[in-house]
């Protein structure tokens, strides 16, 4: 072989020694998220993180699975923490059995009268530097803060007054959601949401908290729950884009910087595509005559404002950091005119 074919050779060799280890990530994480890998919340989380591995040029890689993958939803914070999973995507309100802060600000049901108060709320007001003053004793820490647009309710029977929660069994998770629907006379029931399916197709269950129309719809819901409530008047649940602490604490500023942007910016993209396709959602259901979607009047939804802030009031007193949620909170809210 020539000197010129060696040459080619050893450069050819080094350049794919090169191209490797490019591809090769510096830091591959698993993080799980609140929804079943069919909907379309989920997928949008899918698809950020492969905008982080370009972002970062394949230094980050980070496989986004679904609920239950791992360990079960009110478990995630333990399994980041101990290293199990290095991080979630979920709502803190699973975690109210930790401690009740986790239920009022992954929930403060009734709060906020669109998504985009909410962030502005976490990333300008306080919120996300409360969360981690929260959440970091726990060992994680919040990369940034996101949260869908307000949830639908898709109930087998019809809903037209707060009168008609009496007795209604529904499925709301551990926290203020599950006490507001106790306080309007509603029989609120414990269940993940991957059982909210079989809930409703069995009867366990006549009604659901449970994520936007979109999102049920994309689960089959309607065929057994046909009384929509929607828009959505109640919940809207933060999610959580965690990492484990130590993990956070030991990557260079330029991934952190980057993570930041990236999940903050995912987080204004989930609202926008998830509105646009509940209102394409909506149209094809009120195209078909077994499905009776419902806005909920005005007159009521005060109604259960009123009751959701007696609620407030109540967790506030629970310990010093609910007290700090909910001043900080409501302080935001009465300066805006809202409360």
């Amino acid at each position: 072989m020539t000197k010129l074919k060696h040459a080619v050779v050893a450069t050819s060799s080094l350049i794919l020694l090169g191209m490797s280890a490019a591809q090769a990530a510096e830091y591959e994480w698993k993080f799980q998220a609140s929804e079943t890998s069919g909907e379309p919340s989920f997928k949008i989380k899918q698809e950020w993180a492969d905008k982080i591995k370009t972002m970062t040029d394949g230094r980050v890689s980070i496989e986004v699975m679904p609920i239950n993958a791992v360990v079960g939803p009110t478990e995630t914070l333990q399994a980041v923490s101990s290293g199990i999973l290095q991080g979630h995507m979920t709502d803190p309100s699973y975690f109210s059995g930790q401690d009740p802060a986790f239920g009022m600000l992954g929930n403060l049901v009734g709060a906020w009268q669109n998504p985009y108060d909410f962030l502005e709320f976490m990333n300008n007001a306080g919120g996300e530097e409360l969360y981690n003053e929260l959440a970091e004793p726990y060992g994680t820490h919040l990369i940034s803060a996101a949260t869908f647009p307000l949830e639908s309710v898709p109930s087998t029977v019809e809903i037209k007054t707060i009168e008609d929660f009496q007795g209604l069994k529904i499925r709301a998770p551990q926290g203020m959601v599950y006490n507001i629907f106790e306080r309007i006379g509603a029989t609120p029931v414990n269940l993940p949401g991957s059982e909210v399916y079989t809930g409703l197709e069995k009867g366990v269950i006549d009604a659901a908290d449970s994520t936007v129309l979109s999102n049920n719809d994309a689960q089959g819901l309607h065929q057994f729950a046909p009384y929509p409530l929607y828009p959505g008047f109640h919940s809207m649940p933060m999610i959580a884009v965690s990492i484990n602490k130590q993990i956070w604490d030991g990557l260079p500023e330029d991934l952190q910087t980057t993570l930041e942007v990236a999940f903050d910016r995912m987080a204004y993209d989930m609202i926008a595509r998830l509105s646009a396709q509940d209102i394409e959602v909506l149209q094809k259901l009120e195209q078909d005559p077994n499905v009776h979607p419902y806005n909920l009047p005005a007159e009521e939804r005060k109604k259960f404002r009123q009751a959701a802030e007696q609620e407030w009031k109540e967790w506030a007193g629970r310990n010093e950091m609910t007290q700090k949620i909910y001043d900080s909170a409501t302080s935001f809210l009465k300066a805006r005119g809202q409360l």
